[in-house]
Formats: structure tokens, C-alpha cells, sequence
């Protein structure tokens, strides 16, 4: 077994794989994910520019909604290229630099999915809890540092784990199980002690995708124990049902999150397949369902893209 050291990474290759057992059927199964990849960055545009061109919309609610609709678009056109083109032509190879950069932005985005989702139940907490004061906590200038902290601490949080990966030696079989980079794929092929960075790894679990779903459950919590006192039961639907929209979110986050987390945990031995289909599933389902959810749920969204649509046909 040979070793790739520092000197050699610069020609390294790392062999991307596509869907295990229907190498022969990836032109057929491009349309789906085409499909699905289309959805997303048509949906997530749509929203954004819904709430840019909409002046009722310069909300705190519909800001948090296009900081989702960013980090959407963002983990879409993260992994779009690397598996439309092992798909559409064949081309496996990915560059040992190019391969660190997406595992930074697959992660990075994955993890501000989550960060976004508990701002946007803090939004609702504030909006049903204390809504007298909602204006007065949720400036635009809040919002805008709330953006920032979102993004320093998912950068900091990746960033760590690869400066810690890229230091390790890597063996020379580098064939990854999926169409992209994942940094759980990668570090099997380090020949060195990886104790350290499983332990950061889990650090790093309990720290968001831990922390995070608690928080949101938490702030679900006291919105439950705020309805409950309101003694209208329309008025208390009307409240639940504008958290409808963020729990679908939330659930379309971390379902595929948990399956794929039991997969690699309790399923190692099951077929490739499994695992690439969890996989995609976890990095496809929220950029694609979140604009649908907001848009058929949301009637802001819904009535805003009515009228972009009309103004365009009336051009």
C-alpha cells in the first residue's frame, strides 16, 4: 500500500462514483435529478425574487426565508456540477484540491440549513410569544447580525476538520462512494490515526445537528404553552398554522438527516446503493421541497409569484 504525501497532492485524484449497479442506465437517470436540480435553483430564484421585488415582503419572517433560499441555491449548485457530468459524460475524475472545496461548501451549506431553520423558530417564538415587542427585538440590524453569526459559525465549525484532513496521508486506492465529496467519505482512505478528528467529528454532531433540533424543539415548546392560553381555537389554529410551513422545513431537514446517520451507523454492511440513495436524498430533498412547502403554504409567497408571473406575461 503506497502513501500520497503533501508533495504529490497536487496531481492527486480522487475517482468519483455514480449510481452502483446502473453505470449503464446514467444517461436515463440523469432526467430525474436534472429534474430535481431544476426544480431547486428555479424555485429558490423565484422566492428570492419574490421577496426582493415585493416591499411587504422586508420582513423578518420572509428575510429569514431568503437567507433559506441562498443556502438552498447554494448546496444545489455545490453538487450539480459534479454529478451532471459523471451522469450526462463519464467524467469521474475530481482534483484533490477541487474535492476539499466542495466537501467545505457541501458542509457548509448543510450546516446553515440547520443554523437558518433555528433562527426561523426563534422568528416564530418572538412573533406568537411576544408579539407587542416583535418589531422592537427583530430589527433589520438583529437580522443582519444574526446572517453573520450563521455564517462565521459554520465556517469556522468546517473549516477545522479539513485543515485537519488535509494534513493526513492518503492511501492509494481513492475511489469515493458518492458523485461528490463528503468529508465521511474521504477520511476512510486516510492511512493515518484519525482519532482526533472522529472526536472533532463528534463534537461537531452534537454541537449543530444535535444542538440545533433541540433549540427548535424547545422553541416549539413555549409557542405550544403561548397557544394553548389564547382562549379562541381559530385564533390558536391561525397561530399553529403559521409555523406549519417551518416544521415541514424542519422535517424535510432532518428526516433524511437521521436515515442517513442510521444508515452509516447500523447498515455498513448493506448494499452501495442504500447508502448513495440516502445520501441523496439528504442533499436534494430540502433545496427542492422548501420552495414548494413556502410557496403553495405561505400566501405572501403564493400571491407574490401570481404577480411576478402576470407581469411577465403582460411584458
Amino acid at each position: 500500500m503506497f502513501e500520497m504525501t503533501n508533495t504529490t497532492k497536487e496531481s492527486f485524484y480522487f475517482i468519483l462514483t455514480g449510481i452502483p449497479g446502473f453505470e449503464a442506465s446514467h444517461i436515463r437517470i440523469s432526467i430525474p435529478f436534472c429534474c430535481l436540480y431544476t426544480i431547486s435553483i428555479l424555485g429558490n430564484t423565484t422566492i428570492l425574487n419574490v421577496i426582493r421585488t415585493e416591499p411587504s415582503l422586508r420582513q423578518p419572517m420572509y428575510l429569514f426565508l431568503s437567507m433559506l433560499a441562498l443556502t438552498d441555491l447554494g448546496l444545489t449548485l455545490t453538487t450539480l456540477p459534479t454529478v451532471m457530468q459523471l451522469l450526462w459524460f463519464n467524467i469521474c475524475e475530481i482534483s484533490f484540491e477541487a474535492c476539499f472545496a466542495q466537501v467545505f461548501f457541501i458542509h457548509t451549506f448543510s450546516f446553515m440549513e440547520s443554523s437558518v431553520l433555528l433562527a426561523m423558530s426563534f422568528d416564530h417564538y418572538v412573533a406568537i410569544c411576544r408579539p407587542l415587542h416583535y418589531a422592537t427585538i427583530l430589527t433589520s440590524e438583529v437580522i443582519g447580525k444574526i446572517g453573520l453569526a450563521i455564517i462565521c459559525r459554520c465556517v469556522l465549525a468546517v473549516l477545522p476538520s479539513l485543515f485537519l484532513l488535509k494534513c493526513l496521508p492518503f492511501c492509494r486506492s481513492h475511489l469515493l462512494s458518492h458523485s461528490y465529496c463528503l468529508h465521511q467519505d474521504m477520511i476512510r482512505l486516510v492511512c493515518g490515526d484519525i482519532r482526533f478528528n472522529s472526536w472533532y467529528g463528534f463534537a461537531l454532531v452534537l454541537l449543530i445537528i444535535v444542538m440545533d433540533p433541540l433549540l427548535i424543539v424547545l422553541s416549539y415548546a413555549m409557542i405550544l404553552k403561548s397557544v394553548f392560553r389564547i382562549a379562541s381555537l381559530v385564533e390558536r389554529l391561525r397561530a399553529l398554522n403559521n409555523c406549519l410551513s417551518h416544521i415541514l422545513a424542519v422535517l424535510v431537514l432532518y428526516v433524511p438527516m437521521v436515515g442517513v446517520s442510521m444508515t452509516h451507523r447500523f447498515a455498513k454492511h448493506a448494499s452501495p446503493l442504500v447508502h448513495v440513495i440516502m445520501a441523496n436524498i439528504y442533499l436534494l430533498a430540502p433545496p427542492v421541497m422548501n420552495p414548494i412547502i413556502y410557496s403553495v403554504k405561505t400566501k405572501h409567497i403564493r400571491h407574490g409569484i401570481m404577480r411576478l408571473l402576470s407581469q411577465r406575461n403582460t411584458h
